[in-house]
């Protein structure tokens, strides 16, 4: 329990540092940011966390990077979380809701260690494990899968796309094997991977009626 208390007390005691990014400079941040992680490694050293300043206040979203076995370490410490003043404390990436970027085409191109690429030009075909028919998989389709395929950073790349558009349990226990491939135009039973998590949402609905 001291971890966790020492991890709270620290990132209480200078949330004002990360609330306040873009008027720090760069040194102190970075000096702030490495203790903090610093401090959390103590507690896990697997797990990770992200800022993301909005307009009246932050938020400090806590990750196990998609491995369900560190899932009650995050609950733990987010349990244990004080109340802070225009913070918000989250457990696990959450899904993406706003989604209309996507659907008109003006999303910004994500990179990824060199790796380029826009959701709204990607798409899935659901598969199925015939041995585990309760296992559901599906394949990404690229439009420049070909230039990117021999990239070791690809398949990392594609899961974490994934994982911050439909949240980090869900891409956790909803998804049991991703494979990858060239878009061609023609292909029928094409589903825009941004749409991905409302077929999970109506696959698990179906599933349950059963």
């Amino acid at each position: 329990m001291n971890t966790i208390t020492n991890f709270w007390n620290y990132f209480q005691q200078n949330n004002f540092v990360f609330l306040l990014l873009n008027e720090i400079p760069k040194n102190e941040l970075k000096n702030h940011f490495d203790k903090l992680i610093e401090i959390l490694h103590q507690y896990n050293k697997d797990l990770d966390l992200i800022i993301k300043n909005k307009i009246n206040g932050a938020e400090l979203i806590i990750t196990a990077n998609g491995n369900p076995y560190l899932f009650k370490e995050v609950e733990l410490l987010v349990h244990h979380a004080p109340a802070i003043e225009r913070w918000k404390i989250i457990a696990f990436l959450q899904p993406e809701t706003n989604l209309t970027k996507y659907e008109n085409g003006t999303d910004k191109p994500l990179e990824y260690y060199g790796i380029i690429l826009r959701i709204s030009e990607m798409y899935f075909i659901p598969l199925e494990n015939p041995h585990k028919p309760t296992d559901l998989g599906i394949k990404v389709l690229l439009k420049n899968y070909i230039v990117h395929k021999d990239n070791p950073r690809l398949r990392e790349a594609i899961y974490t796309y994934i994982e911050h558009l439909i949240g980090e349990k869900a891409f956790a226990n909803n998804i049991a094997f991703i494979a990858l491939g060239q878009f061609q135009f023609g292909e029928i039973y094409l589903i825009k991977l941004y749409k991905l998590n409302n077929f999970l949402n109506s696959t698990n609905s179906r599933n349950l009626k059963y």
